[in-house]
């Protein structure tokens, strides 16, 4: 697999990229990755290490994709950013995936742009790897389409179905909608009127509704939800776990008690770090899309490059794509 690598979209860039792409290559999760930016700023980076040169290869790109970048205009506007480049070389073949923790809505205009949609998906959507106390579990859509009609959301569960058989080997994954409540006849209008058409849906196992208390339980395999809804969950999870850690921490603190209390609960501390760690999974998945780009946090280290560069390879080796393809081409909504 060769992995084309957005080497200036994180915070604090390109320095997480660089340090990934080393550790990628030295652990082996890909054959090869290109890493586009800066030519002699990424040069003077890579000099700081020892690894196999040949299997990093830097792509000149002279501009860079701002968080406060227009997404609908960056295609046009900086055609030879790092992003759009690394775009391009999946595209053009030269890349089996594309890794960016850049804007979010710039890769997705710029992956459509590029792509294009696959037949019969009437829109993409972000679907992502969340950590559950059983098994990780995909959510979509998390920000790319903040109003859904009921075909958009059946759409999503199609999709989200597939990610996970070819993802994670599930032969019959369990699809659930986020709602404020299990029963049928619960939640807003859209989600009422897919509701029975994820219930007739035979290529999909729908098991009905599930809450939001639900979603760390692990008690599903694919969450489908509008942008709006699942990108505000996201961002509340994620608050809410750092907070915990703070708060634990703090305790720890007070006195002594507390800390020979904290250093005994350590392992447990770590292990539910780890499970809740996004850099443990690597970055989300543009779905229903003719590519492949994946989108890592902005505030990816090393290890979540890393990990997003292994998550390209893997799922670019699934045949996700072409089996997405072939299903929707037989697709009626």
């Amino acid at each position: 697999m060769r992995i084309a690598l957005d080497a200036f979209g994180s915070d604090n860039a390109p320095f997480p990229e660089v340090e990934g792409a080393i550790l990628a290559i030295k652990e082996d999760v890909c054959k090869k990755i290109l890493l586009v930016g800066r030519e002699e700023q990424l040069k003077k980076e890579l000099d700081k290490y020892f690894y196999d040169r040949s299997r990093i290869e830097i792509v000149p790109a002279s501009e860079v994709i701002t968080m406060d970048d227009s997404p609908a205009k960056v295609v046009k506007q900086k055609k030879d950013s790092s992003m759009v480049r690394a775009v391009a070389l999946h595209r053009d073949g030269l890349a089996d995936a594309m890794v960016s923790a850049g804007n979010t809505g710039a890769a997705m205009s710029a992956s459509l742009f590029s792509y294009g949609r696959i037949t019969n998906v009437l829109r993409p959507a972000i679907a992502i790897t969340f950590p559950t106390t059983k098994h990780p579990e995909i959510i979509l859509d998390v920000g790319a389409n903040v109003d859904c009609s009921p075909e958009n959301l059946h759409q999503f569960a199609v999709m989200g179905s597939l990610y996970s058989h070819f993802l994670y080997n599930i032969q019959r994954p369990k699809v659930a909608l986020l709602n404020i409540g299990e029963e049928s006849k619960k939640g807003n209008s859209v989600v009422k009127k897919v509701y029975p058409l994820l219930d007739a849906d035979e290529a999909i196992n729908f098991i009905g509704n599930i809450e939001g208390k639900d979603l760390l339980k692990g008690v599903v395999d694919v969450v489908v939800c509008d942008g709006f809804v699942g990108n505000v969950m996201l961002k509340t999870v994620e608050g809410v776990a750092f907070s915990i850690f703070d708060m634990m921490r703090e305790q720890m603190q007070k006195d002594w008690i507390a800390k020979i209390g904290g250093l005994l609960s350590y392992p447990v501390y770590s292990y539910l770090k780890k499970k809740l760690d996004h850099s443990e999974y690597g970055g989300s998945l543009l779905v229903g899309l003719n590519g492949l780009s994946v989108i890592s946090h902005g505030r990816s280290n090393a290890k979540a490059i890393k990990n997003a560069v292994r998550f390209a390879a893997k799922i670019g080796a699934s045949g996700f794509i072409k089996h997405s393809q072939e299903y929707f081409e037989e697709y009626k909504t």
